[in-house]
């Protein structure tokens, strides 16, 4: 490609906006040609992503720019959709969205789902997109293999402990240190938001599927990361169901299906999912871990603009863990 992406970022100073900019002043057919954020307008990026210096003088913007090829909203839950009610984006620029407002499906909004595993071929064709939730990310990528083949036929039973970073740099009660450190507790338990997308995504594949999902979230003493153990009865084997993901992802760079039990520092600071089933008695155990603010949130945007444009889908997004 010789032409570069002009890509156009708003609400850049929070984690998000932080996680993009760290993939994208590498991707190598992106060139970015704002950030906004009216807090901040008038400093320079590194001052508040300081792990940046040295590497961009981008200042962020309190003014937006026509002269994108998409914009990247990296804004709070309900902000998004105040944003473009409040700013007419030219037709010709393309839009992803990071927040839960265009996830759900309805006659009036024309956001594509961008989970690539599911909806690849739509994602190519998207004018709007958008961006799952890390939860949704993770446990979907658990359970999308046994819908395909109609095998979602009773409840669900899903725990997943998330990383400080994924409620955001507001602070609040549960996010201090002082709390948060030496500390595990459930929060939402049975109802957290992304419930809805993935009971979407799961009968888009299993339109039959109509059990509940018994999703218990936890607050983990960590940084970042998700990790979600999900087990349902199943009357495959081990094999047959191994093989059954194996087959399902094969052409999905970033979601592997590991023969051995994971741990999550195989995917901190990458776009990896990695997924791992095991047979118990009658039950299927399936074992998923992503990082929460990469898979989870600025990396999947940053596949997912791959597909937009027609690039190599793991473009800027050959990211290496840290083992140790």
């Amino acid at each position: 490609m010789e032409k570069k992406i002009k890509v156009g970022i708003v609400g850049g100073a929070g984690y998000t906006g932080g996680e993009l900019l760290r993939i994208l002043l590498f991707h190598p057919f992106v060139d970015i040609q704002f950030v906004h954020s009216k807090s901040n307008a008038g400093n320079k990026v590194s001052s508040v992503h300081k792990d940046l210096l040295g590497y961009t003088e981008l200042v962020f913007s309190g003014e937006l720019s026509s002269d994108i090829d998409v914009l990247i909203l990296c804004l709070g839950h309900g902000d998004a959709k105040k944003f473009l009610d409040q700013n007419k984006i030219q037709d010709s620029i393309k839009i992803i969205d990071l927040s839960h407002d265009f996830r759900i499906a309805s006659p009036d909004n024309d956001f594509v789902y961008g989970l690539p595993e599911l909806n690849k071929e739509k994602i190519k064709e998207a004018k709007k997109l958008a961006n799952p939730g890390c939860f949704a990310t993770c446990i979907e990528l658990g359970l999308l293999p046994l819908a395909s083949i109609g095998k979602l036929n009773n409840e669900v039973h899903t725990s997943g402990i998330t990383g400080s970073t994924g409620a955001g740099q507001s602070l609040s009660p549960t996010s201090h240190f002082s709390w948060r450190e030496g500390n595990v507790s459930v929060y939402k338990a049975f109802s957290h938001q992304h419930l809805k997308e993935i009971n979407q995504s799961l009968r888009q594949l299993q339109s039959s599927f109509d059990k509940d999902i018994n999703f218990i979230p936890y607050r983990g003493n960590f940084t970042r990361g998700i990790i979600c153990t999900s087990y349902v009865k199943s009357d495959l084997s081990q094999e047959e169901a191994r093989s059954l993901y194996k087959t399902f992802y094969k052409d999905h760079p970033f979601t592997i299906v590991s023969d051995e039990n994971i741990d999550l520092k195989q995917v901190v600071n990458t776009n990896k999912c990695l997924v791992f089933v095991e047979k118990h008695g009658q039950n299927l155990m399936i074992i998923s871990i992503i990082d929460n603010l990469v898979k989870g949130a600025s990396g999947h945007a940053v596949q997912n603009l791959n597909l937009m444009f027609a690039l190599k889908e793991t473009e800027g997004l050959l990211l290496k863990p840290a083992g140790f």
